[in-house]
């Protein structure tokens, strides 16, 4: 398979498009260009893939609105920017999504949301369960509340950490750029697209540059160091001219556009590297046999009633080590209940969490997308 064909067997994809795009360089919502790339992405709902989208625009619809042609350096401008906008902007993508029969939800996000384990668990299953029915998430900055302490920094950051959150395969930036050059097109006529690279290449950071756009936070930059973030798990990037016809159904084609950053390691092996490399466990579950041969042979999840004893304290997200009835160690995960939780529902059927803790957060202990063999 071609580096390229990933874009054509890719099942689930974040799509992060950026402001100058979304407002015609500040000329208010595009609401021509948002519709075609909805057809778009509604051939490749139909094709069976999932798809979240990184909104950027917010600031930039409400500066429209509100008439202010520069972007404001106060915080609560901005945010009373934002504020507006973001009305404007969800409406359009909702329409345009109802005309295919597909359902939209609105998620806003602050840096808290995923740097809190419990909070990111919660915003992984949300997610996760909209796209289990069919709706397309449409994410965004909460920029009406955050402030430059909390803050991603940029929606190319977001889409980054959306992609990991999701286990997306890939993330596709789309942008007023055609892709990443060797060297500034607008200063060296020479200038060569970059087709084709590993995300981790130091070579790149020298053909980045630097700058933003009038209207977004973004660059070069940012977009190459989302492509990192992305990689680590093991998701590839593709940045690409948003302004491209049919850009993205070229995409899903192979078509040679843009610039493909690939990640070191498949999407599997590299979060099941990222869980093993957490070397600090907070506690630890022993299972029975059954459980034990579930896990390692069968590619399972740990479910509650596999689970014979908990010890330590630990709270919900945390790595945890799952051990036989021996002792040895045989693997490791990111809990769903804290370890009092766990000790109320251990032993039970997953049918039974609801009767048990008043609640249910997940049927499985831990999901084995979380989960790690040693």
């Amino acid at each position: 398979m071609t580096e390229r064909a990933q874009l054509r067997q890719a099942r689930r994809l974040v799509i992060k498009i950026g402001s100058a795009l979304l407002t015609n360089d500040g000329k208010g919502l595009d609401e021509a260009a948002l519709g075609l790339w909805v057809d778009q992405i509604a051939e490749l709902v139909d094709d069976g893939v999932e798809i979240v989208i990184v909104s950027s625009g917010a600031v930039a619809v409400g500066m429209s609105r509100l008439g202010w042609h520069q972007r404001p350096d106060q915080l609560h401008e901005l945010q009373a920017a934002a504020a507006v906008g973001q009305m404007g902007l969800v409406q359009t993508w909702e329409a345009q999504f109802k005309r295919h029969d597909i359902h939209t939800a609105q998620i806003l996000l602050t840096h808290d949301d995923l740097s809190d384990r419990k909070r990111y668990l919660n915003g992984r299953s949300t997610l996760r369960a909209l796209l289990d029915v069919g709706v397309i998430p449409i994410v965004n900055e909460n920029d009406t509340v955050v402030t430059d302490e909390i803050r991603f920094g940029d929606n190319d950051t977001l889409g980054a950490l959306v992609t990991n959150l999701v286990d997306a395969d890939g993330l596709i930036i789309l942008t007023d750029q055609v892709g990443l050059f060797d060297k500034d097109p607008r200063k060296n006529a020479d200038a060569t697209l970059v087709t084709e690279s590993r995300a981790s290449d130091p070579a790149l950071d020298a053909m980045a540059g630097g700058g933003a756009g009038a209207l977004g936070r973004g660059g070069m930059v940012t977009k190459l160091r989302a492509s990192r973030l992305a990689a680590r798990s093991g998701a590839f990037t593709v940045i690409v001219g948003g302004r491209i016809e049919h850009v993205i159904t070229r995409l899903r084609q192979g078509d040679v556009i843009g610039t493909l950053l690939l990640p070191e390691q498949g999407r599997v092996a590299a979060r099941k590297q990222w869980i093993a490399g957490h070397l600090q466990t907070r506690g630890r579950l022993t299972l029975d046999a059954g459980a034990v041969k579930g896990i390692c042979l069968g590619g399972r999840s740990l479910l509650p009633v596999g689970v014979k004893a908990v010890a330590g304290q630990f709270r919900r997200g945390e790595m945890v080590s799952c051990v036989d009835e021996s002792g040895r160690e045989v693997a490791r995960g990111l809990v769903n209940y804290d370890a009092s939780e766990a000790r109320a529902i251990l032993g039970h059927a997953s049918s039974r969490i609801t009767e048990v803790l008043g609640y249910v957060s997940d049927e499985e202990m831990i999901h084995r997308d979380n989960l790690v063999i040693v």
